[in-house]
């Protein structure tokens, strides 16, 4: 089935760019960016480095700068739908499955660092233990997978977004009235705690993280419908740009918060740190809100998790089963993909456990993301400015790129007894992958012969770009799917609205107004949205 207004497709491609259409279901922040993780993994860094963790955050804004200006036009010139389509198009459709699986395996990784960040929050908050808050939440969230299926993803977005960037803005000046304000932080703090970098979190570090960060945000799957679906190379810049100018304000938001619990207890050692931003929310918010946050980091949570199990089950049901068995009948593919997401989910929950082991949150999240990141993401990236790269050299950057970041990483330590520091670990995962690229390029060029599969793509191109555009029941059935996501965004805040006001009433005179005025915010944004709506539909009409 054909993404909606989407019939240039053929058959064959569309079960991959149908697959990644799944990912799109979640905000910008995609693979979460702000959730569980933000608070756990960059809040442990906040806590232990203090004004490190808000530089390492805003090379994020650098990366979306870079994404404006050059990465974010580049995909939407390609005319192409979804990474995947374009992957297909421009390097083959054995390539394009070959990144597919590669992103799905990698994806399941991660999913399991998706599931840690909360449960560790969970563990904080209840005293439970962190293997018991990780087998009943990934329970649960494999339950919830199986029945909620995409629409479930859809309203937990809404509903963690709204509530987690409420109870940030509402802990940031009760956390700071609780030391005396940030003149007590500054005159309290450690000496190097307002340091931009420090022994293990270098200037290198900080580029090599810029570097990778343009190419996550450029690159990831999930990300770059963001760029293709606008209607302009300029509107797809503008993607980037907005990127790039909420994280200069967010991360001073985000990690305040751990800083100034660095100041009321600095005993945490070690994992503990993992816990500092919620043990400052403890301090300061009023219990129901604090239940209210968790509740919205667990929505955050359930919603990656469920995106991942999801996309999981469709690549396993489609491409994998129905290869050997292509006349099973609906029912039975559909007990099937439930069945792959239940698979899925355990292998979720394994990965989960092992975090501790692995040496916590943060080194899981920034050793898997430079040694896969910038060899993943990069050479497709490549592809859309090369003329020489064809599909098997565009492979084989990336088998080599993870390759050998993979020894770097895990196999050179144990044969010489020499690790990488962060900083070269990071810039290794950077630089290698486009050493590749680039080498091949200059030896593409020397020979003067722009590759076979550049010359197909631009044909393919050609020919769509001649073709008429269609309006069909399908592009009215996607407006009327708009209306009624704008009314479940609505009645949802409307619902948080009120959460707020009640608990705003409950609350301490210092917690009072604040929550009381998050509160009316969200109200008066439900109540525009119904009126949009209802504007829209009498246009319409």
């Amino acid at each position: 089935m054909c993404l909606p207004g989407h019939a240039r497709c053929g058959q064959s491609r569309c079960v991959y760019v149908a697959v990644f259409y799944l990912e799109q279901g979640r905000g910008f922040h995609g693979r979460k960016f702000f959730s569980a993780g933000t608070f756990v993994v960059w809040g442990s860094i906040a806590y232990q480095h203090g004004f490190v963790a808000i530089a390492i955050q805003m090379t994020m804004c650098l990366g979306g700068l870079a994404v404006g200006m050059f990465i974010a036009p580049a995909w939407q010139k390609s005319h192409a739908l979804t990474a995947a389509e374009f992957v297909s198009r421009r390097l083959g459709i054995r390539v394009q499955k070959f990144y597919s699986y590669l992103i799905l395996l990698i994806s399941l990784m991660y999913t399991g660092a998706f599931l840690y960040p909360v449960a560790k929050i969970i563990n904080v908050s209840t005293g439970f233990s962190i293997e018991a808050c990780i087998l009943v939440l990934g329970v649960l969230i494999i339950l919830y997978t199986v029945v909620g299926g995409l629409w479930g993803v859809m309203i937990t977005d809404v509903v963690q977004f709204i509530v987690l960037t409420a109870a940030v803005i509402i802990v940031v000046p009760l956390a700071c009235d609780r030391i005396g304000g940030v003149d007590a932080l500054i005159t309290n703090a450690p000496p190097d705690f307002f340091n931009i970098v420090n022994e293990e979190y270098s200037w290198l570090f900080l580029l090599a993280f810029a570097i990778y960060n343009g190419i996550f945000i450029g690159g990831n799957w999930a990300y770059v419908q963001r760029y293709t679906t606008v209607d302009s190379p300029k509107s797809a810049s503008k993607v980037g740009y907005l990127f790039a100018g909420l994280y200069l304000i967010s991360p001073f938001i985000w990690m305040l918060p751990p800083m100034i619990y660095r100041i009321v207890n600095p005993e945490l050692s070690g994992l503990e740190n993992e816990g500092a931003y919620l043990m400052m929310c403890k301090e300061v918010l009023p219990k129901g809100l604090i239940g209210l946050m968790l509740g919205g980091m667990v929505f955050a949570t359930a919603s990656s998790v469920n995106t991942t199990l999801n996309l999981a089950a469709a690549v396993f049901k489609n491409d994998l089963y129905k290869s050997f068995r292509p006349q099973t009948k609906p029912k039975q593919l559909m007990l099937i993909a439930k069945t792959a997401v239940i698979m899925f989910g355990i292998i979720t929950i394994l990965v989960a456990l092992m975090v501790p082991s692995a040496g916590g949150i943060v080194e899981i999240v920034l050793s898997v993301g430079a040694v896969t990141g910038c060899s993943l993401y990069g050479p497709p990236i490549w592809a859309l400015f090369s003329k020489y790269h064809t599909g098997p050299s565009i492979l084989w950057c990336t088998i080599l790129g993870l390759a050998i970041n993979v020894y770097l990483k895990f196999l050179h330590p144990l044969l010489t007894g020499i690790s990488l520091s962060r900083a070269e670990e990071m810039l290794a995962g950077a630089i290698i992958p486009f050493a590749l690229l680039a080498g091949y390029e200059v030896w593409a060029r020397s020979r003067k012969e722009i590759a076979r599969d550049y010359i197909h793509y631009k044909e393919e191109q050609q020919r769509i770009a001649n073709q008429p555009e269609e309006e069909d029941a399908e592009e009215q059935s996607s407006e009327e799917q708009n209306r009624y996501g704008l009314k479940v965004l609505a009645r949802t805040m409307v619902i948080t609205s009120l959460i707020f006001i009640v608990l705003a009433l409950i609350a301490d005179h210092k917690a009072l107004w604040i929550t009381l005025s998050i509160g009316i915010i969200v109200g008066l944004g439900a109540l525009s949205i119904f009126r949009y709506t209802n504007k829209k539909l009498k246009a319409d009409v």
